[in-house]
């Protein structure tokens, strides 16, 4: 990356291109290449149901590749800028299109369960490098001032739309061919991208190459087999029986273990993965627990909306891919609210969290009280445009909120922790919660009104014509009723917000003092001779 072109003048340049690329063109094929590596995966949440049938493969299966890689793209943040400065942004970049369409092919080919995972989890970690040295590359284009104001929305611009995208190709391709034809696509399209990178571009370097020693790689190995064991807890929990299962107990037990030699040895080594002052910020537990937070209600969309689609209107996915288009403009209108509102307008964070929160909490409210078997898809529209404006608009404001507040030596590291808390656990958590509530209340609505089934309430030659829709409607109730309690959650953590943002309140806050300052104003308070007999020494 350079700020200033070849002749010494200031301004936006990219020198890492060749003499013959035209200078207005350059920044917008790294837009395109940012686009392309978000819009691959190692695979295709689209194609979810023809991966089952056609690799004999069950849906926990196929949710743990999709983590597999997102905790590989968490897990990488930290040492982005450590392989920046040791290779060129050629070799970062063929590399990141190569590897992805390498993975994508074999992904195909794979059979073992193990090695999909790994394979997801190389893909997620060279897709976060190739979209990272497109986008620091072009950041001065995008704000020449470095305004993370401007950056974030438009960064999350380029996500969303991908997330979108690559979900409707995915399901396109499902429909006319098969789902490999999305990997494919993807490969080919890596490695036509390896071919323009190598006919325009050539090794630049601003800086002598900085070596890849002092990290951590056995920490950032812990740091990888504890949270991906966590997340196996809750992935195959439902599945398992949770802990009646011997498999999970076991694994609840080394995750434990293995969390603890993690943070252990965060505090042994010299250069650890995950430094220790990272924690210090007291702003930190509030943003991660929103993230967290925020995270788990979005599960929804994973589980609630995914029951009532196929058991309650057995709506094929195909058909549900339309509801992808009023996510993707929400999500779009929410980035452009997000730049309104935070460079133009310059209103505060607290206030934009609370209008992300609103916004879900009309999409929750509204599917609590409209959702049943007979309304038709034009009517989920709004919910579903506010659940994509929910998602944007808090990912926007909590991440310009962690880099406000930290520190840019230890700010890419809380971006894993982030990233982690926003990506893998907080949706994993979430979604077993739902799933768990929508069995508990559909059995407990079956047992409660199950009575309508017999010869009294129906005939018993009716029955096999009304069982299907009576257990449709049990579906729905059950769905409904999680809906509601998600909306209590969602409702109070708004008034919190709310809350927390009236002046008056916020200065009106009280830390809860250390114990030694407790222990300071009591011996104070009792006089000289109280430390004595505090101390268990006999009067």
């Amino acid at each position: 990356m350079a700020e200033h072109d070849n002749n010494g003048r200031g301004g936006f340049a990219m020198p890492m291109f060749k003499e013959w690329v035209p200078a207005g063109v350059r920044p917008w094929l790294y837009v395109y290449l940012a686009f392309t590596f978000q819009l691959s995966s190692g695979v295709y949440l689209g194609s979810l149901n023809e991966m089952m049938g056609s690799m004999s493969l069950m849906r926990e299966d196929i949710l743990m590749c999709l983590y597999s890689g997102l905790c590989g793209l968490a897990f990488t943040f930290p040492i982005l800028f450590r392989t920046k400065f040791r290779f060129t942004n050629r070799t970062l970049l063929l590399v990141s299109a190569l590897g992805i369409a390498a993975c994508n092919i074999a992904g195909m080919l794979v059979t073992s369960l193990p090695l999909l995972w790994l394979l997801c989890f190389v893909a997620g970690c060279l897709k976060i490098q190739g979209t990272f040295e497109c986008m620091s590359n072009i950041q001065l284009w995008m704000t020449p001032r470095r305004d993370f104001r401007v950056f974030f929305p438009l960064l999350h611009l380029w996500i969303m739309l991908s997330i979108s995208v690559s979900d409707l190709l995915a399901v396109y391709f499902c429909y006319v061919s098969t789902w490999h034809a999305m990997a494919w696509l993807m490969g080919g399209v890596m490695l036509f991208n390896a071919l323009w990178l190598g006919l325009c571009t050539r090794h630049f370097r601003f800086m002598k190459p900085l070596p890849l020693y002092a990290i951590d790689w056995l920490g950032a190995l812990l740091w990888i087999a504890a949270v991906m064991q966590t997340v196996y807890v809750f992935c195959y929990g439902e599945f398992y029986g949770w802990w009646n299962s011997g498999v999970v107990r076991t694994l609840t037990v080394t995750a434990f273990a293995t969390w603890g030699l993690a943070v252990a040895r965060m505090f042994l080594v010299r250069h650890p993965y995950i430094e220790p002052k990272m924690w210090r910020n007291r702003h930190l537990p509030a943003i991660f627990f929103l993230a967290l937070v925020a995270e788990a209600f979005l599960a929804t969309e994973h589980v609630l909306e995914e029951v009532f689609y196929e058991s309650g209107m057995e709506w094929h996915k195909h058909t549900r891919a339309i509801l992808d288009c009023p996510a993707m403009a929400g999500a779009v209108c929410a980035c452009l609210f997000s730049l309104l509102w935070l460079k133009v307008w310059q209103r505060g964070r607290v206030k934009l969290l609370a209008v992300g929160l609103a916004a879900f909490v009309v999409y929750v409210l509204y599917f609590y009280f409209t959702i049943s078997t007979r309304m038709s898809m034009s009517q989920l529209f709004f919910p579903i445009f506010m659940r994509g404006f929910a998602a944007a608009s808090l990912g926007i404001v909590l991440l310009y909120s962690l880099q406000s507040v930290m520190h840019f030596m230890v700010f890419f590291q809380s971006l894993a922790v982030f990233q982690v808390l926003h990506l893998l656990v907080g949706g994993v958590v979430g979604a077993a919660c739902y799933a768990f509530g929508v069995r508990y209340f559909v059995a407990d609505n079956m047992a409660r009104y199950g009575v309508c089934l017999d010869s009294v309430g129906m005939p018993p030659q009716e029955l096999p014509r009304h069982l299907g829709t009576l257990m449709a409607r049990f579906q729905v109730a059950g769905v409904k009723q999680v809906y509601g309690l998600v909306a209590y959650a969602a409702v109070a953590l708004l008034l919190a917000v709310l809350l927390y943002d009236i002046p008056f309140t916020r200065e009106r806050i009280r830390r809860m003092p250390s114990w030694t300052a407790v222990g300071k104003v009591l011996r104070m308070r009792l006089g000289p001779g109280a430390g004595a007999a505090g101390d268990g020494s006999p009067e």
